[in-house]
């Protein structure tokens, strides 16, 4: 009888440990994985800065103090590589430097006052600048132009997105029109009839 008990008692035990789960140990903590930060998209000035094909044409904005001016509101700049800068002549590029408000003129000429795409240009049309000044755009076998009858640009890269704006790629820099100071005096042009007096000697 008490070798039946025993034997009872011996089934029990083996069944209670094999019915038991092991004991699990504890899961080590895993590291927390932070969200990657967003790139920060950089303005005109330095979108074109970061860009070394751009080296010539961000200099010259720094010496015609426009870095502020292209920081604060939104523009599209057709910007000539250092390659394009290369074929202006060297006594041009030296008159610019001695003349802050010319070469103003020139950089702004290459500056429009609001953001285009590639996508939204169109031919014939011609933007108005941020020197007061419109080129013509023109669009020949699939290729963009920008400029006027002194020499056209043509756009080699477009689209290079920045936080204010948009950059298309020139490969010439582009000139203003020579101003007709016969207009800016107030004088009429050749030709035009003069108001005839009224009695009196």
């Amino acid at each position: 009888m008490n070798r039946s008990v025993i034997a009872l008692l011996g089934v029990a035990c083996l069944s209670t440990m094999v019915i038991a789960e092991p004991a699990k140990k504890p899961e080590a903590a895993k590291p927390e994985m932070k969200a990657p930060e967003a790139k920060k998209t950089l303005d005109i000035v330095d979108t074109a800065a970061s860009d070394p094909q751009f080296s010539t044409l961000v200099s010259l904005i720094k010496d015609a103090g426009l870095v502020d001016a292209l920081k604060k509101g939104e523009f599209t700049v057709f910007a000539p590589t250092n390659d394009a800068f290369k074929k202006v002549p060297a006594e041009t590029l030296a008159a610019l430097g001695k003349d802050k408000e010319l070469l103003k003129s020139v950089l702004t000429y290459h500056v429009v006052p609001t953001k285009v795409m590639a996508k939204d240009v169109k031919a014939g049309e011609s933007p108005k600048t941020v020197q007061g000044t419109a080129f013509t755009i023109e669009v020949k076998d699939g290729k963009v132009s920008v400029g006027n009858k002194q020499g056209m640009a043509t756009v080699t890269k477009t689209d290079i997105v920045a936080s204010n704006g948009v950059i298309h790629v020139i490969d010439s820099v582009i000139v203003p029109m020579p101003a007709d100071k016969k207009a800016e005096k107030g004088e009429k042009p050749a030709g035009e009839a003069k108001p005839e007096k009224k009695g009196g000697k």
